[in-house]
Formats: C-alpha cells, sequence, structure tokens
C-alpha cells in the first residue's frame, strides 16, 4: 500500500509539532518555556462548563443535526447581527469541529483540480495544505513588513488568473497580528468584484483587537460581496475553549448545504454536549472577554518592548490576536558552535536547545525572515523565556 500523492505534498502542522517536541523535553524533565500554540492559558467560564455539565446530566448526549443544532445557529444568526450588523439564515449557517474543520469543508465544497486560491503570506499554516488536500493550488502572494503584512489591491489583482476562485483573508492575522481596516477592505473588495472571485474571512480572532481599533468584516462592505463571502469564525479563541472544537460559518446556502454533505460523511455532528456550551458562551456574560484582552494587551506591551530592545531585532505592533512576529533576519549567518544560522528553521532549533524556548519559525508561514511568539501564556514566563533568549543571542557570532 501507497500514501496518496495528495498527502505526500501535505507536512503535518509546525506549530503542533514544536508544541510536541517541548513537551516530549518537559516529559524528559527539560525546563522548556513555549512560545509556540495560539491557544489561550485561561480555563473556559464557568458558566459556559455549568452549561456542559447541565446538557449531559439532562442527556443531551445522542447524534444532533449535521450542520448544529437550531438554538447554536440561532445565536451564530444573533451575534452576527449585534457584531457585524449582517443577516443570516439557518440555512446560510453550519457549525463544525473547530474553525480548522470548516475550512476543510469549504475547500471541498467550492475547489475542484486546477482551481487556484489566493492566500496572502505570512499566513497561517493550514491554509495552503487545506487547499492541496482539496485537489487546488494555493497561489502565495507576498506581503512587506512595512505594509504591517496586509495585501495591496494591486497585489491582489497581478495574482489573479481565469483560474483564480478564492482569496483567504485573516484578520486580525495569525502569525502577524495585523487588522485590516474598512477602507483597506473597501480596496480590496472592488478587485473582488471585478474580478467575480469568492473570499473566506478567518475572523477567528475578531474579539481579541487592542487600542479600540474597530473590527471590520469584509462581508460588511457591501450587499453583493456578502453574498461572495464565507466568514469563518468559532469559539476557541475568544471563549478560551479550544479543545471544545466548535467552529462556524456564514454563507451561501447552497454552498452550505454542500458543506454539511460533506460533513455528514465525514465527522457528522460536532460534539452535542459542546454545542450546548457554545449556546451559552454566546449568549451568556461577554465581560471575560476585556478580562483576558486585557491581559494579552499588557503581555503584548511588555513582548515589544522587551524584543525592539534586542540587537538587530525589528517588530511591527501586533494590532490583534495574541501573536508577535519579529524579525531575526540580522542574525542569519552567525554561528553558535559549528552551525551556522541560515535561516528561521536554524535560529528556533538553537533556542530550542540552547536557552530551553520553543517558537516557531517564520518559514512555516510562509516568510523565512520571522520568528512566531505566542504571547497566550503568562507574564513572568514570558519574561523569563526573553531573558533566555537574549542570553542565546549574545552567544552568536
Amino acid at each position: 500500500m501507497f500514501l496518496s500523492e495528495r498527502l505526500k505534498a501535505v507536512k503535518p502542522s509546525p506549530t503542533l509539532a514544536i508544541n510536541a517536541k517541548a513537551v516530549s523535553m518537559r516529559q524528559a524533565g527539560v525546563d522548556v518555556i513555549s512560545f509556540g500554540v495560539g491557544e489561550p492559558d485561561f480555563d473556559t467560564p464557568k458558566h459556559i462548563r455549568d452549561e456542559a455539565v447541565r446538557a449531559m446530566e439532562e442527556g443531551f448526549t445522542r447524534y444532533t443535526a449535521v450542520g448544529g443544532i437550531p438554538e447554536l445557529k440561532d445565536a451564530i444568526i444573533e451575534k452576527f447581527r449585534c457584531d457585524n450588523n449582517l443577516s443570516y439564515e439557518r440555512d446560510e449557517v453550519m457549525i463544525s469541529c473547530g474553525g480548522k474543520h470548516v475550512l476543510y469543508n469549504l475547500a471541498h465544497a467550492l475547489l475542484n483540480p486546477g482551481d487556484e486560491v489566493i492566500i496572502p503570506a505570512p499566513y497561517w499554516v493550514s491554509y495552503p495544505p487545506i487547499v492541496v488536500l482539496a485537489g487546488a493550488d494555493p497561489v502565495i502572494v507576498g506581503t512587506r513588513e512595512e505594509d504591517d503584512f496586509k495585501l495591496s489591491p494591486e497585489s491582489l489583482e497581478m495574482a489573479i488568473t481565469p483560474r483564480t476562485k478564492l482569496l483567504i483573508l485573516n484578520s486580525p492575522s495569525n502569525p502577524t497580528g495585523s487588522v485590516y481596516t474598512e477602507s483597506e477592505l473597501q480596496a480590496l473588495a472592488e478587485v473582488v468584484l471585478r474580478h467575480d472571485i469568492g473570499v473566506v474571512s478567518d475572523e477567528i480572532y475578531e474579539k481579541l483587537i487592542f487600542d479600540d481599533r474597530p473590527f471590520c468584516s469584509i462581508a460588511q462592505v457591501s450587499e453583493e460581496l456578502k453574498s461572495r463571502t464565507f466568514v469563518v469564525n468559532g469559539l476557541s479563541k475568544t471563549y478560551a475553549m479550544t479543545g471544545w472544537r466548535i467552529g462556524y460559518v456564514a454563507g451561501a446556502r447552497e454552498i452550505i448545504a454542500g458543506m454539511t454533505k460533506i460533513q455528514s460523511q465525514s465527522t457528522s455532528n460536532p460534539n452535542s454536549i459542546a454545542q450546548k456550551a457554545a449556546v451559552a458562551a454566546l449568549n451568556g456574560p461577554q465581560d471575560f472577554i476585556q478580562t483576558m484582552l486585557q491581559a494579552f494587551d499588557e503581555r503584548r506591551q511588555y513582548l515589544l518592548q522587551r524584543l525592539r530592545g534586542f540587537t538587530g531585532i525589528d517588530c511591527n505592533m501586533p494590532g490583534g490576536a495574541f501573536y508577535a512576529f519579529p524579525n531575526f533576519g540580522y542574525y542569519f549567518n552567525s554561528k553558535a558552535g559549528g552551525t551556522t544560522m541560515k535561516g528561521s528553521a536554524d535560529i528556533c532549533e538553537y533556542f530550542l536547545t540552547e536557552a530551553r524556548v520553543a517558537l516557531v519559525p517564520g518559514i512555516a508561514f510562509g516568510d523565512d525572515n520571522f520568528v512566531r511568539f505566542s504571547y497566550a501564556t503568562g507574564l513572568e514566563t514570558i519574561k523569563e523565556g526573553l531573558d533566555r533568549i537574549e542570553g542565546a543571542l549574545g552567544k552568536l557570532v
């Protein structure tokens, strides 16, 4: 038996691989600090956990409708109405086993062999493999640090071909923390509409935005654009529910129906208990989000101050999410022992072995000059990790 050619082209998630290596080192007794995985270090709020317990005690432990229970769809519809001024019906909404599962279903419902999907780089590591697994071709379009890593209308225009089917946008961005403004989205929307392509708008970090910046979804730009946009979101980041695996999407009902068909032949419904908990998350108190955001902001400010104080390091201030993406190019071609730092993978390996700090190399996100830090961990841990990195940098020659 042989692996399929499609699978051979896909690599495991580098963020999960880094985390697994850090965990393995810890299990061997090594004190490793991880800036690797994007997972809030907060407990899921109690009222959400209580609803899950209630669901179990009331016997809500059986299959549900494949695309999600009606009350969760209604809660999502209300969220879109209140937060984004967007109107959807139940048959335009679907719930899956996390945002990644939504994107996988969406790719298989929309893409054919030979289709192209434009992905701005730096990108979340799973976008290209999801496109490849659907038999289509990812088209990577680089962005510039001085433009806050945002796709320009001119770059989008140049990347579009007769085979272009979709554009994937992620705002706030993983790994850069960049947040698109309404005017920037309007400029991209003009190109999208002119070329009659679709948009996948990944808004999983929507609530995690700093400095009182407003959030805008590209689906809000116009009703015409909304009809060709698939808004992807979930509860993992906003409500510290990563392990509960609830993601959702809103878009054209015929595509949602197709995604539901795909899900019916793969996972069936999302976890019934987690769906009930998700209703409580969306409909219940939201003050937890502000508490979490304030903690992330304190960590963001400290992390950026320290990084910018390191010799040769430059880093844009992230506007959202909980990642920083500093440029470590200054240290490329430096040496430690007999090893030369040729790129981000080498320097991350060096930090792991020399400083016992786990980071994700920028090459995994499509830009080898950078390294991703997740500050979804405690401030004292961040301080200690940066002290170790500073010491390791001082040993490079």
